[in-house]
């Protein structure tokens, strides 16, 4: 992994030192706290603002019925339980005295106006997930019940829903009225948001007087900004060649924790060559993901095992895992009949294509593949798209192989939406083709059942003979990083990097 060490080391030449500080703006407000982020909200109604940057502001904002633990398992907030008492019927108990910013208390009346939009087909927002939900009834002022048309044990996830006021309409996505522990102040979309502190919060007030979300697109000023103490805050939006320079300064504090993003490389299985079970495996025999952590990651990632991240309540250890054995690959490209032409000399066993994205870590990741791909005889041909393109291409299947990221994976469902039969698209993300009857079937009994015990005993089955058949290549697990002042305090974590966590921070004056 020599020449992966010099292109890192050109990548790390070029992070800017504290000592070449462009002009960077002064604090927008002592007491707030200062978190820079890549990209602005686009819509700050959670029934409809779906990217990442937009979700970060709903947390803070809004609560859920529901959210995700440590254990990605569902827990109750704003409901205090959730109860089964059918196969299609789930009921939420709603906590008393929770109150609106602008006074309002939080009844059923507004848990069922949230997910009644929802299942309206003439509303435009984030309905995928509740083409199941057949009816949304209250029962009582603190009662909601969700009538599913057809059995799904993972329904309770889809109510990780920002729940808005009664009548609150399209208001939502610009002045917002949520229960969460911050009420909006402003909102300039490519500038900033500012948040205060919601004094009644349900949970007791938070810590910090309020958050401004401030966006710095450009990875290198963001760092410039945290050097100059005109950001507190960055949650994974650190390149890790800066945080592993950041480390080694010692002048900002770094927070890590095991996140659930997935990275892989996709194999297309409609594909002559890579029909090939043992060509699929000798290519995850061929990858040195560890270099790939320890060098283009910074440490900052661990080997992966499968889409389900190790944290999951659902995840099975005892898989088929790859390990770097060059060897082994070309025994398998031996015995699927791809020969070495020439031995030890030049002349290449077969030709792939990889796609991946235009960002500098992915290139420098695939010319990484490509290097160990050409050691065991195989020349790889790589092609950098910007991302809406390589999208296009992975929904169409026009590729062999290509090399993406699954973000935030918290529940075990997500095998069925990506190795079901049924689930190409566009209608789920099974985008390599994966067809096998067994593992269908254990999908939807897995689906259908309730205790939770038999359903993470179906899903270790799915991940087992899925890990030997291996449509995809496994690389790596994300590791949450935060970076942060020396006096902030406060700074947790979660598997899925969530923004709730702030409620919790606050700035140490000493500092």
């Amino acid at each position: 992994m020599s020449a992966l060490r010099r292109a890192l080391g050109v990548v790390a030449l070029g992070v800017v030192t504290a000592g070449s500080v462009a002009c960077v703006s002064q604090r927008d407000d002592p007491n707030a706290i200062v978190v820079a982020m890549t990209n602005s909200a686009v819509d700050l109604d959670p029934r409809v603002g779906a990217d990442e940057a937009s979700q970060k502001a709903q947390q803070l904002l809004y609560n859920t019925l529901v959210h995700i633990d440590d254990r990605l398992r569902v827990v109750p907030e704003l409901a205090e339980a959730i109860e089964h008492p059918d196969e299609l019927t789930y009921v939420a108990r709603i906590r008393r005295g929770v109150k609106f910013h602008n006074g309002g208390e939080l009844t059923a009346e507004d848990v069922a106006y949230t997910f009644r939009s929802l299942i309206d087909p003439k509303f435009r927002g984030r309905t995928g997930a509740y083409t199941n939900v057949r009816a949304v009834d209250i029962l009582d002022p603190y009662s909601v019940a969700f009538r599913l048309k057809t059995p799904f044990a993972s329904f309770p996830i889809n109510l990780v829903m920002g729940i808005v006021q009664k009548g609150s309409g399209g208001a939502n996505s610009r002045t917002p009225i949520g229960t969460g522990p911050y009420k909006l102040l402003s909102f300039k979309p490519d500038d900033r948001i500012v948040v205060t502190r919601f004094d009644e919060y349900f949970e007791g007030p938070a810590r910090n007087p309020g958050v401004i979300l401030k966006v710095v697109p450009d990875d290198t000023m963001r760092g410039l900004e945290l050097r100059k103490g005109t950001v507190d805050l960055i949650v994974n939006d650190v390149s890790p060649d800066i945080v592993w320079q950041m480390q080694r300064e010692g002048k900002l504090q770094i927070a890590t924790g095991p996140g659930s993003d997935y990275a892989y490389v996709a194999l297309n299985l409609k594909d002559p060559i890579l029909q090939n079970a043992d060509v699929r495996r000798a290519i995850g025999f061929a990858i040195d993901r560890d270099a790939i952590v320890k060098y283009l990651r910074r440490g900052f990632a661990s080997p992966a095992v499968g889409i389900l991240p190790p944290m999951s309540w659902a995840f099975q250890p005892d898989v088929f895992t790859f390990k770097h054995d060059p060897s082994e690959a070309k025994r398998l490209l031996d015995a699927a009949g791809f020969p070495d032409p020439d031995g030890e000399g030049p002349q290449t066993r077969l030709v792939l294509t990889l796609k991946t994205s235009t960002s500098e870590v992915y290139r420098i990741q695939a010319a990484a593949i490509q290097q160990d791909l050409a050691r065991v005889g195989v020349m790889l041909h790589i092609r950098s798209q910007e991302f809406a393109t390589l999208q296009s291409d992975m929904i169409k299947g026009n590729f062999q192989m290509y090399t993406a990221q699954f973000v935030g994976v918290t529940d075990p469902d997500m095998l069925r939406r990506v190795f079901h039969s049924s689930q190409v698209p566009l209608t789920g993300f099974n985008r390599v083709f994966y067809k096998d009857a067994g593992v269908d079937s254990l999908i939807e009994r897995a689906s259908a059942a309730i205790d939770e015990t038999e359903r993470g005993e179906l899903y270790g089955e799915v991940q087992r003979a899925v890990a030997r058949d291996a449509p995809y290549i496994p690389l790596w697990y994300k590791t949450n990083v935060a970076v942060f002042q020396p006096g902030i305090q406060g700074v947790r974590l979660s598997p899925i990097a969530d923004f709730t966590f702030l409620k919790n921070v606050s700035r140490d004056r000493t500092h």
